[in-house]
């Protein structure tokens, strides 16, 4: 048995489709353990930019989202605006021990119902699916001390993983970003020593020839 960690943020349309067949795929004599992370605390920590933040990409990803789920038969219905602020489900999700029927909730209450999980009325309504008795109490449980110290670590053990971006699997020590690299992740996992040698070994310690400067 391996240990397989998966991180993700609810903010990610990605993160939604791979969770649609994590559960499937990853054979079930392996750990798998769900980390939820902010994505823009990834993004500061590296000063990357997200998606959304650049006009262009932010319609060819949005478009790109909907064929992939089209194409995979994935339900899917984006949320009324996007990005949205992630913190409150993800401490939620954490104040719950990342249960993957927790997760998964929270995942398809965003991205298969299309709703604003920050909206009060929706806040609410996804609080009482998950066995609080009210949005009240599942605001105070997810705003619990530990519980945020709880996230920020999540985000501190990404960041020194080299995690960069959701969703990533990580299996040892090697990282696999994103929806499109889980058959890369899946190899691997059932034939380890596939990727150890041969080219992908040398091209894993590639030397650059050229860096960007920074932009003044």
């Amino acid at each position: 048995m391996r240990r397989v960690t998966w991180y993700f943020d609810f903010i990610s349309p990605f993160a939604y489709l791979a969770s649609q067949r994590l559960h499937v795929l990853v054979p079930p004599e392996h750990e798998l353990r769900l980390v939820p992370v902010l994505f823009a605390g990834l993004l500061d920590r590296f000063g990357h930019m997200g998606p959304a933040e650049l006009p262009a990409k932010r319609r060819f990803t949005y478009r790109h989202v909907v064929w992939i789920a089209e194409r995979a038969g994935i339900p899917l219905k984006f949320p009324p605006a996007h990005p949205f602020n992630p913190l409150s489900v993800l401490r939620l999700a954490q104040a719950l021990d990342c249960r993957p029927d927790v997760v998964d909730r929270i995942f398809c209450f965003i991205w298969l119902e299309g709703r604003d999980p920050n909206h009060p009325d929706n806040w609410e309504e996804l609080a009482q699916r998950l066995g609080y008795a009210s949005g009240a109490a599942a605001r105070a449980a997810a705003s619990a001390p530990q519980v945020k110290a709880a996230l920020a670590a999540n985000g501190e053990e990404a960041a020194a993983a080299g995690v960069f971006g959701v969703p990533t699997l990580a299996i040892d020590d090697e990282l696999y970003w994103g929806w499109d690299a889980m058959p890369f992740a899946l190899a691997a996992l059932a034939d380890p020593a596939r990727f150890a040698g041969g080219e992908y070994a040398r091209v894993a310690e590639l030397p650059q020839a050229l860096q960007r400067k920074p932009v003044p």
